[in-house]
């Protein structure tokens, strides 16, 4: 494949390389130690249970809407100062970060740090627009996709290294072992991405424009792509506060659930990855909006059969088709955003839309609880809709 025209440009794979490892290593890291936040409360001197569930659940939240509040801000200064710097900026405050939070004595000071991540966070959102832009359009799907991918698998991975750090030599060298991680990331990216003298003269260029969600929504069905992507992050982590009790309702031995649950989340996070792989082949079979509307059909069909309430191997079956139309609609929906906003207007436009779906992460936990306190089923129904929503959503738009 051709590299950039641009005279003097960097390879798109060298970049795309380069970015998604460090993304990998970066969403690793991030799951190092977070999944044991409630042992870590634990071994600070919080001892009620209740106390615990309260220091967890507002220390991990404070992130996402803290960051969900920041990436347009951030894209945009991404969009004057350079991506490159921003990513890099980033990935440095999480080492800081992660190796302060090996240090403190109070629950308090997790919660300000985990505040202050949240406000220098945005990597991610950055990595994807860096990889859109790195890559020829013929080839934008696929960059999104292993952008994805690295998202969806680093955090399959992390708390399984993280528990067995945890367990052989204590949480507070976990975060130290995932200050680390963030440090390799750093490097990588300050070596292996560059973002060439093209992209330095557009942010020059582009310094004194600055670019509005009002502007945006001039782009024909942006605001319908907010809207997908925040109903796609609410459908994708709906699951989490409500599998073990559901399994458990479904008569699963109280033993085995967190085995079988632990082997859904898997899964469905492998097929979900699998998806953003497969996405840039299907979207040249298919072409993009018909693309969404079947994946999305295709997920809420695995939601359906989650709601019945099968045996384990049928659930099994049903994550993979669930995780595999989520994965495939996600890196579509970006891809297209990307592909229809202006060049000098797609990191702003990726931000918006990491705050879509970063106000879906927030939010999802907190309805899939309501609604599973009523009814354990009413979860999977409810996702299943929330889908075929999105699916009736474009083919209105077609």
């Amino acid at each position: 494949m051709p590299a950039l025209t641009d005279a003097g440009a960097p390879d798109w794979r060298r970049n795309l390389a380069a970015v998604t490892v460090a993304t990998f290593i970066g969403f690793t890291g991030f799951t190092l130690v977070m999944p044991f936040l409630p042992l870590y409360f634990e071994q600070l001197g919080v001892k009620d249970t209740g106390a615990i569930a309260v220091w967890s659940g507002v220390s991990l939240g404070v992130t996402p809407a803290v960051t969900a509040l920041m990436a347009p801000v951030w894209a945009r200064v991404a969009e004057r100062y350079g991506r490159k710097l921003m990513v890099a900026r980033s990935l440095f405050s999480f080492v800081v970060i992660m190796g302060a939070m090996a240090y403190v004595t109070a629950p308090w000071q997790v919660f300000a740090l985990r505040a202050v991540q949240g406000f220098f966070a945005g990597y991610g959102m950055l990595a994807l627009t860096m990889a859109a832009e790195s890559a020829p359009t013929a080839q934008m799907a696929s960059a999104i996709g292993w952008v994805q991918t690295a998202q969806r698998l680093g955090p399959a991975l992390g708390p399984a290294i993280g528990g067995a750090l945890a367990a052989a030599f204590g949480l507070r060298l976990a975060f130290l072992a995932a200050a680390g991680l963030f440090l390799g990331a750093f490097l990588l990216v300050l070596v292996g991405y560059s973002e060439g003298p093209a992209r330095a003269r557009a942010a020059h260029a582009d310094a004194g424009v600055r670019v509005t969600l009002r502007d945006l929504l001039t782009v024909p069905h942006f605001g319908l792509f907010l809207a997908m992507i925040f109903s796609l992050q609410m459908v994708d982590r709906s699951f989490g506060p409500v599998l073990p009790l559901y399994l458990i309702e479904m008569g699963t031995p109280l033993a085995s659930v967190p085995v079988v649950a632990g082997l859904v989340f898997t899964v469905a996070a492998g097929a979900a990855a699998v998806g953003n792989q497969a996405c840039a082949w299907l979207m040249r079979q298919a072409g993009a909006a018909r693309l969404v509307m079947v994946s999305a059909g295709v997920a809420a069909l695995g939601a359906v059969v989650f709601s019945a309430g099968p045996g384990s191997t049928a659930l099994l079956a049903a994550a993979a088709i669930f995780g595999f139309g989520i994965g495939v609609s996600f890196t579509a929906i970006y891809t297209v955003a990307g592909q229809r906003v202006p060049e000098g207007s797609r990191g702003v436009a990726f931000g918006y839309l990491t705050t879509a779906s970063l106000s879906g992460l927030a939010l999802s936990p907190v309805v899939s609880g309501f609604v599973g306190a009523v009814s354990m089923r009413g979860v999977f129904v409810a996702d299943a809709l929330g889908l075929a929503a999105v699916a009736w959503a474009v083919r209105r738009m077609r």
